[in-house]
């Protein structure tokens, strides 16, 4: 069955059997978003220790790192420089997860983000992926960080769906979720 609805869970190369998606931003300031190449974990790794409100925990941050290496990764260049990445994990045929996302301190709000989530989701509608989710700190544990990170997803078309305790009971993990419309 996956194979006729075209499920590749692995890291799509840009000379891979996958389409590669690229955006290119308008106006000053803007990024391209593309495929990560080998060795560019580095600069993602760079960007999540410049995080630490979000990406604190060591043994998180070297998991997500490890991992740029098997998932669809994204990354937003901007001046020859990555300020932002994306990476997404496919579960099956029509589910995918915003494994971790970061952009650089200096950048945030400029709209590096909502590019490397808009470029994830066309990627993932080509393929018929028909749900997106993300994880996140619950609002029952108040933090003004994961507000920040809870609004954008909502602004994004983002919508709770559970809290669960996957995390540990002191970390309360918020599953988000998003239904990706076939392309018409």
């Amino acid at each position: 069955m996956s194979e006729e609805r075209g499920f590749a869970p692995a890291r799509a190369e840009p000379d891979g059997d996958r389409e590669e998606v690229r955006m290119r931003g308008i106006g000053e300031g803007s990024a391209e978003i593309r495929l990560m190449r080998p060795g560019e974990e580095v600069a993602c790794k760079a960007i999540l220790r410049a995080l630490p409100e979000w990406f604190g925990i060591e043994e998180s941050l070297v998991g997500y790192v490890r991992a740029l290496a098997t998932l669809e990764t994204w990354v937003a260049e901007r001046g020859g420089a990555i300020v932002g990445f994306l990476a997404v994990k496919q579960h099956s045929p029509w589910a995918a997860e915003i494994e971790v996302m970061a952009v650089t301190p200096a950048l945030r709000g400029r709209g590096h983000g909502r590019q490397l989530v808009e470029c994830a989701e066309r990627a993932l509608r080509g393929r018929s992926v028909e749900f997106l989710q993300v994880k996140t700190l619950s609002p029952s544990r108040a933090d003004a960080h994961y507000e920040q990170t809870r609004g954008f997803y909502e602004r994004l078309g983002f919508r709770a769906l559970e809290e669960t305790n996957v995390w540990g009971e002191g970390n309360p993990c918020l599953v988000m979720v998003k239904y990706l419309p076939s392309p018409a």
